[in-house]
């Protein structure tokens, strides 16, 4: 069976990573304001306890250190906290098993899970991701953009690195964003759901040659450092609301810093700034 990494060669000895939404491309606000915690609240009949879910949802997913959570992952805390507080769930325990023992969380991976669930939950969960996944398709272009030297940083390491995209988001619409404002043309390859865990894309590109000390993961989430951690390999944050700033000094000190062979001092100042962005 075929993967995302087959065919990839390395050409740089150096290799640097980058998530997608929040880090390279201010998509994370608008998507969750307007797509994932209104359908959740839409297709579960939430609408009783609308503004307290919505504002648990953004908590969860974007101001703490469960910022950037896979989406299903997401949902089995809400969902848990909503059959705990609000309304009963039905087939709650079947989705949360599955969300916290799958091998792939995808929306590929629930519909098989779906087609053999006892319960309603994984068939509901599969709709919401597709609804949400077609209200972020027709957000308009000028909601949905880079962060202000993002495009400047990636063309920088990609002048001196392998760039790959490791992202936990949709496919299609990881490639579309990055297609429109010309920063495909600054990587090498794309991995996005479909691929597996940010941990596991790192892992598998590692195989493909590149030293751990020569591989630096760029994110905005706890997620994002722990996969560099898994594997590692270095870690550079994109603050939260310091998204401009991150890039920039990324591009004009972060870079040299990492291609030095001696990242680990900056890396764990730039640690410390990660974990008081986030309330760590």
């Amino acid at each position: 069976m075929s993967t995302p990494f087959d065919g990839y060669v390395k050409k740089r000895d150096w290799l640097v990573c980058v998530d997608s939404d929040g880090c390279a491309m201010d998509t994370m606000d608008i998507k969750h304001f307007t797509c994932f915690g209104p359908c959740m609240v839409e297709e579960w009949g939430l609408e009783a306890w609308r503004d307290a879910l919505l504002d648990r949802w953004n908590q969860v997913n974007l101001y703490t250190m469960t910022r950037g959570i896979n989406r299903f992952k997401a949902l089995a805390i809400l969902l848990q906290e909503v059959n705990a507080q609000y309304k009963l769930i039905e087939g709650l325990e079947e989705y949360v098993n599955w969300a916290e023992n799958a091998k792939e969380l995808s929306n590929k991976a629930l519909e098989a899970a779906s087609q053999t669930a006892q319960g309603p939950c994984l068939a509901k969960a599969l709709h919401w991701s597709q609804s949400l996944n077609a209200r972020i398709a027709q957000l308009p272009e000028e909601e949905v953009k880079p962060f202000p030297g993002a495009k400047e940083g990636l063309a920088a390491i990609h002048a001196q690195c392998d760039v790959a995209v490791v992202s936990s988001a949709n496919p299609d619409a990881v490639l579309a964003e990055w297609k429109r404002f010309g920063l495909l043309e600054h990587t090498d390859i794309v991995l996005a759901q479909d691929a597996g865990t940010k941990a596991h894309c790192i892992g598998e590109m590692l195989k493909k040659g590149y030293a751990p000390d020569h591989v630096l993961m760029v994110g905005d989430a706890p997620g994002d450092r722990s996969a560099a951690e898994k594997n590692g390999v270095d870690y550079y944050p994109i603050l939260v609301r310091r998204e401009a700033e991150s890039w920039a000094e990324l591009k004009d000190k972060g870079l040299a810093e990492f291609l030095s062979g001696n990242y680990a001092p900056y890396g764990e100042k730039k640690a410390e700034e990660f974990l008081k962005n986030l309330g760590g």
